[in-house]
């Protein structure tokens, strides 16, 4: 038996397509879109809105990842990987796209450029000891 949570989300105007979704009922992450067309120049960072605004409980976070078929087949990542979304944020989802290939990648509006992990977070306290256990 599995309980889900309810995370609400808004998007842009004119980004209704963009919807994060699974591509399988039971993958990990929602895919991501780029709301834009953009051009990933070698060696540069570009910043590629989403379209989403979250509305994260408290006590959930939203990790950004990178896709790996872009990691290998064309040398795209993402730089702050992975992106944490905080529960008071509302703001506009961007991802951090970094170019480490040798050649342009064109980026279309509509293609999936990141990954959405969201996850419970454990209640910790941390606790200062004047001394640790051993590694």
């Amino acid at each position: 038996m599995s309980s889900s949570s309810v995370i609400r989300y808004k998007m842009e105007d004119d980004c209704g397509d963009l919807v994060p979704r699974k591509a399988h009922e039971d993958d990990a992450a929602y895919d991501l879109r780029s709301r834009i067309d953009v051009v990933a120049e070698p060696m540069r960072v570009t910043l590629v809105p989403t379209g989403l605004h979250l509305e994260l409980p408290v006590g959930f976070e939203a990790q950004i990842r990178p896709r790996s078929g872009m990691a290998l087949k064309y040398a795209l990542t993402l730089l702050n990987t992975p992106g944490t979304i905080d529960a008071g944020y509302r703001g506009e989802i961007c991802c951090i796209l970094f170019n480490a290939g040798e050649k342009p990648y064109e980026i279309k509006r509509g293609d999936r450029i990141a990954q959405m992990v969201i996850a419970r977070l454990p209640e910790v306290e941390l606790l200062e000891a004047s001394e640790l256990s051993e590694t």
